[in-house]
């Protein structure tokens, strides 16, 4: 198969996919490969050594929650002893917001695309500020957790199979045409994924007190759609993934330190480097010097069509960087220029209802010298701290320099 084809063939897999969210499990029943003394994080493989203070924290705090530390020093010694394994959520068919670890007790969104058959996971989202995702462990943090695992979780687990599955491809994109792009922007989204599941809360809830919790919890939380949707996306560049000849990029994650991307040709092999620090609107009493580098699995909103090249529907994102509304739309405008298709069913009213930008092509990339755009929430660098703000950010020019010479010297994993 050419390059052209085998392309057109990556994307129109992407663009067909059919994400439903059809139902809840602990990670260690429904995750391929998970094990009880396994941690899943966010971006590419990435050893406790070089792992971030975000990451650190979300680690430590998930040891915790399991029971298997006191307190970080315990966690730590664990982790220290070489007794908790860590290794990518993507080798696993998941994904994670910031930080992205997911424990085996952790109860996760399982999503199948009903087009191609596979699946996808990701964990429940906490909401704002100090949370385990951006690296915080107090008490307050993890009573929250453990009120989502056991109260919450069984909750939605009911009303996901009394609903018959939501269709996340359809939401995203009625939630595009309300003012989402699908990444940091995400309250029409949180709107239509409650208004679905709500009166099927109502039916599963045993008392009213657990059902007014859960309901003005996933209210308050203008994010709460972020992690199903995160695994519809996941869904859909899996399905594009392991096309031989396509120079489609599949995955954009980062860990903390690291920026990775693969590349549907290109097997199972990550192209790496450093991440940058995103720019960005700070939480009062903190500035740029206090943040982490760019972290999380959110990017592979950004890899099938929406996020960061669906800005024209958000143009409130810009104000993370003192923008201007026409920022949003130039910068909607800029990614058609390192994809190869538009998206047959998420459009921009904005542009005449002109599908999103889908499929990266490494060779554009590097061509026209021009990184996809992200959005993006920005941590503190050190360990339990928690959220300092959100903004934007791009991924290091070399990895897709360094896929795209692994690509042209015929080297396949």
């Amino acid at each position: 198969m050419d390059i052209e084809s085998a392309n057109r063939e990556a994307v129109t897999r992407m663009i067909e996919a059919r994400p439903v969210l059809i139902g809840m499990g602990k990670a260690r029943a429904v995750i391929p490969g998970m094990k009880d003394n396994l941690l899943l994080h966010a971006g590419p493989p990435i050893t406790w050594e070089r792992a971030s203070g975000p990451l650190r924290g979300a680690m430590i705090g998930a040891l915790i929650f399991e029971g298997r530390a006191r307190d970080e020093i315990s966690a730590r010694a664990l982790i220290e002893r070489g007794e908790i394994e860590f290794d990518s959520c993507h080798h696993h068919g998941a994904v994670g917001p910031m930080a992205g670890v997911i424990s085996p007790s952790m109860q996760v969104y399982i999503i199948e695309n009903k087009t191609h058959n596979n699946r996808a996971y990701s964990n429940l989202n906490e909401g704002y500020g100090k949370v385990l995702r951006y690296g915080a462990f107090s008490d307050e943090v993890l009573a929250r957790l453990r009120w989502m695992n056991d109260v919450m979780a069984p909750l939605l687990a009911d009303a996901i199979t009394a609903s018959d599955g939501i269709d996340l491809k359809a939401l995203i994109a009625e939630a595009l045409h309300m003012g989402d792009e699908g990444h940091n922007r995400l309250k029409a989204g949180s709107i239509l994924f409650l208004r679905a599941l709500a009166p099927h809360l109502a039916k599963s809830a045993h008392n009213n007190s657990d059902l007014a919790e859960v309901l003005k919890f996933m209210g308050d939380t203008a994010l709460t759609s972020l992690n199903p949707v995160m695994a519809g996306c996941k869904a859909m560049a899996d399905a594009a993934h392991n096309i031989a000849d396509s120079t489609i990029v599949t995955t954009m994650a980062r860990n903390g330190t690291d920026f990775g991307i693969r590349v549907s040709g290109l097997g199972n092999r990550w192209f790496t480097a450093r991440a940058d620090i995103p720019r960005g609107l700070y939480f009062p009493g903190f500035n740029a010097d206090d943040a982490n580098r760019d972290i999380g699995d959110s990017t592979i909103t950004e890899t099938v069509g929406i996020g960061g090249f669906a800005m024209a529907n958000a143009p409130a994102i810009v104000t993370f960087v003192s923008g201007k509304p026409k920022d949003a739309l130039n910068a909607t405008l800029e990614m058609y220029e390192i994809t190869c298709a538009e998206h047959k069913y998420f459009t921009i009213p904005y542009l005449d209802f002109r599908g999103t930008p889908v499929g990266i092509d490494i060779r554009k990339v590097v061509e026209k010298q021009i990184t996809p755009r992200v959005n993006t929430g920005i941590a503190h660098k050190n360990a339990g701290v928690g959220q300092i703000g959100a903004g934007l950010v791009r991924p290091p020019a070399q990895v897709f320099e360094d896929a795209l010479v692994a690509f042209a010297s015929g080297m396949r994993d």
